[in-house]
């Protein structure tokens, strides 16, 4: 007994020995959920960038007037072709990984664009080396306004959440089918509260001081961002499917549905 006691402390320097020689690693449940959640953080935080350029366009032949509504030229700025681009993502995301999968990706791209903001707020109070005359240029571009900074993540969370809830309801509802509906859908009430909420909170730093000039700005910015949405939903549509036939997890949960009776087309 005294023997195999005694023999007890080798045995587990043994065991301890070979355990700390062989590395371990978590696994990967998805080969394309990390990839489409870094290009949506991506593209929110390059739209955080573009957005800060006014852009005015077809200015030349677009004259409308419309009680509140007068548009001399479709006034936007430098993000208006990226901003339908984080929409498609989260609808692919939504459509095939759910709700629960698309909130992890909103709050990764609402803590991203809070840090990033927090970095040029800083990098912008360091003081500036002799040789660098960039400064102003450097603070136009990356300086935080903190009303547009909230009116920005308060709208990103509205839009987003809806967008992902609104898609995700209606898939449970109505299964594989009517895809089309439920992209439209989410997409016009995703944009809505996206473009109500920041307008509210942004208005006054706009320079927006009237009900007319906030009903044109509101509506010009949701009617465009939905139109150009709704007009590469073609592309949506074969990310959608792509990704679906690819993705191991997402055909055995059809294949469980299809069993159940259930979201059968």
């Amino acid at each position: 007994m005294y023997g195999e006691r005694a023999g007890l402390p080798h045995l587990v320097d043994d065991v301890t020995t070979t355990t700390r020689d062989r590395a371990a690693f978590a696994t990967v449940s998805s080969p394309y959920y990390a990839f489409l959640v870094a290009a949506f953080v991506g593209v929110m935080l390059i739209s955080n960038i573009t957005g800060t350029k006014g852009v005015v366009l077809f200015d030349d032949w677009l004259n409308v007037s419309l009680g509140p509504i007068q548009m001399h030229g479709l006034v936007t700025d430098g993000a208006f072709y990226l901003f339908p681009l984080a929409y498609v993502l989260g609808d692919v995301i939504s459509e095939v990984y759910g709700f629960r999968a698309m909130r992890r990706a909103i709050f990764a791209g609402f803590a991203i664009l809070l840090l990033a903001s927090l970095c040029f707020w800083l990098t912008i109070l360091l003081p500036d080396a002799d040789f660098y005359t960039g400064q102003e240029a450097f603070r136009t571009v990356a300086g935080v306004v903190p009303q547009f900074l909230l009116a920005g993540l308060a709208g990103y969370l509205a839009g987003e959440f809806l967008n992902s809830f609104v898609l995700v309801k209606m898939k449970q509802r109505e299964g594989e089918r009517r895809l089309w509906v439920r992209l439209i859908g989410s997409t016009v009430v995703g944009e809505f509260a996206d473009t109500l909420v920041f307008c509210s909170i942004a208005a006054s730093a706009l320079g927006i001081s009237t009900w007319g000039d906030f009903v044109n700005y509101t509506v010009v910015g949701f009617v465009w961002k939905t139109l150009v949405e709704i007009v590469i939903m073609p592309v949506t549509y074969w990310a959608c499917g792509w990704l679906k036939r690819r993705e191991p997890s997402y055909q055995e949960a059809l294949a469980l549905t299809r069993t159940d009776g259930v979201g059968v087309p």
